[in-house]
């Protein structure tokens, strides 16, 4: 946890956005469909515009924050609430300041403006309240509890995003998937997404992986693709600890695209106990320092086996096995 000195705003900041418009060639606006984002989840897909043709879109905003921030004889004066908009991949920032809805209110509204030329994956939507504390101005008092997400190539607002697999021969596809020619799939960490390569090579893998077949091949295939995703969330994790981004003070950053998400879902059962920053620094420490990182390797396999749900897909096929072996038996 972050020390500050000076005294900061107690409460909950809420931030929520109430609509969206896409402006087109020629300055035309068109409203963004309600379902193209959600409250619930928190993320706006604008892939989901009717038209490919927009340029910018501008996200109207509502922030409620604590009352006592506008108390009288505060430790703070000056109060103002600025959204913020950043997106690590272009290393793009935009901020804008929200104003009061009325006198004294604790809603503060407002709109931000983005080009679409200025992003390429997810960018991050927080709202940060600021005051002059000590004389010093622009001091963060307090900001929202959870960002939300603006995707621009997302076709629904769902703050997890699904795993790209492709099938792809291997043997005579991209030169650097031939040495692999011999294995059923890799699994790539290199782009904005995690993708699955499945070698259609591999005999009888695109029938099993993607087919509907009897009961027994049924059960092969939740095992088949259980480890499959066991594979990827094992890569995923190692990718997402190996470069990260690291303060003055040598305390690690949660990445803000799809590698902070799987930070966020393993730590816990890699360092169980331990709050999620406290977990990412001590990973960071042993996987950069000369011990501990080899003794955390049966955690990260515990980790990605529980999400890919190995257990129970194994548990399934040994059940099915034995009626099987019953029925014969009988």
């Amino acid at each position: 946890m972050r020390a500050f000195p000076y005294k900061r705003l107690s409460g909950v900041v809420s931030l929520r956005v109430t609509a969206v418009t896409l402006k087109g060639p020629g300055g035309s606006r068109e409203p963004l469909d309600t379902t193209a984002y959600s409250v619930v989840e928190q993320v706006v897909a604008l892939g989901l515009a009717e038209r490919d043709d927009w340029e910018s879109a501008r996200l109207k905003l509502s922030a409620t924050i604590p009352a006592k921030a506008g108390e009288p004889n505060a430790y703070w004066s000056d109060i103002a609430v600025v959204a913020v908009l950043t997106e690590k991949v272009t290393n793009t920032r935009i901020t804008t300041h929200l104003e009061p809805e009325t006198e004294n209110s604790r809603d503060w509204v407002g709109s931000l403006e983005m080009w679409r030329a200025d992003h390429l994956d997810r960018a991050v939507l927080t709202v940060h309240v600021v005051a002059t504390v000590d004389g010093v101005p622009g001091r963060v008092l307090a900001m929202s509890e959870r960002e939300w997400v603006v995707d621009v190539a997302a076709e629904a607002p769902l703050r997890q995003r699904e795993l790209d697999v492709r099938e792809v021969g291997f043997r005579e596809g991209p030169a650097w998937l031939r040495p692999f020619r011999d294995v059923p799939w890799i699994v790539d960490t290199s782009g904005e997404l995690p993708t699955v390569h499945v070698n259609t090579d591999f005999e009888g893998i695109t029938d099993l992986v993607g087919g509907d077949g009897p009961p027994v091949e049924s059960m092969v295939r939740d095992l088949l693709i259980a480890q499959m995703c066991t594979d990827v969330w094992t890569a995923v994790f190692h990718t997402a600890t190996g470069n990260l981004e690291v303060e003055d003070d040598g305390r690690p950053l949660f990445p803000h695209d799809w590698r902070g998400e799987v930070l966020r879902e393993m730590l816990p059962d890699v360092l169980p106990g331990r709050p999620v920053e406290e977990a990412l620094a001590e990973v960071h420490r042993r996987r950069t320092g000369t011990f501990g990182w080899l003794e955390l390797q049966p955690r990260i396999q515990f980790a990605a086996t529980r999400r890919a749900e190995v257990p129970k897909a194994l548990a399934t096929v040994i059940r099915g096995l034995d009626r099987f072996q019953q029925r014969a038996d009988v």
